[in-house]
């Protein structure tokens, strides 16, 4: 049974999950042009890539990560990285001439999302100050870790289920090339400013 400290931990979790960022900005990006089985698969990707944080955070490597120069040095490296890759990605395809969106598989989806995730010390983060408001300083319940995996999966799939619908999809074939410009450079902004971030000093 979740009690009021739970409840509070997963409020707070959701709004650090469904908040707009990278995740959700790939994932809707992702359904509009691809569809969204894989639009879904992408969101199991990022959850899986949040609850492997979770499970960190949970045995106490969150901590180290956040609190450690060079962890964090490594993990903002490989996340800032990747998310200026996505945005090289999505840039190319914003200049291509073709009516038609590349469209990516439900393999590579995944791939992406969980990718994306594990390469975000932010997400750590997010699981501490969770897990502190539910453990109340005690050690977390593993209940929290599963639900909030929950949570997080059933955030991103909302956003691929809303962004697939037929009229969304029919808008972003109009404006792809819009569209795709706006989300490299939003992608190339978070990737910069996670190379930037000095974490929670």
């Amino acid at each position: 049974m979740i009690d009021v400290g739970g409840v509070t931990a997963l409020a707070t979790f959701l709004v650090a999950a469904g908040s707009p960022g990278p995740a959700t900005l790939a994932v809707a990006g992702t359904a509009m042009a691809s569809g969204r089985a894989a639009g879904l698969m992408m969101g199991a990707g990022l959850a899986l890539g949040l609850a492997a944080w979770g499970v960190a955070v949970g045995l106490g490597f969150g901590a180290l990560v956040a609190q450690s120069p060079i962890f964090l040095t490594i993990f903002k490296v490989i996340g800032g990285s990747y998310l200026l890759y996505l945005a090289w990605v999505t840039g190319r395809a914003a200049l291509q001439e073709a009516d038609a969106p590349e469209t990516i598989g439900e393999g590579r989806a995944f791939r992406r999302g969980l990718i994306l995730n594990l390469g975000n010390p932010k997400a750590a983060l997010a699981w501490i100050a969770a897990l502190a408001l539910s453990a109340g300083g005690a050690a977390p319940g593993w209940g929290i870790v599963v639900a909030c995996a929950a949570l997080g999966f059933g955030i991103y799939a909302a956003y691929a289920w809303a962004f697939a619908l037929p009229p969304v999809r029919s808008v972003y074939r109009r404006f792809r090339r819009w569209i795709d410009g706006v989300t490299a450079a939003l992608f190339a902004l978070a990737g910069l400013r996670l190379l930037t971030w000095r974490g929670a000093a």
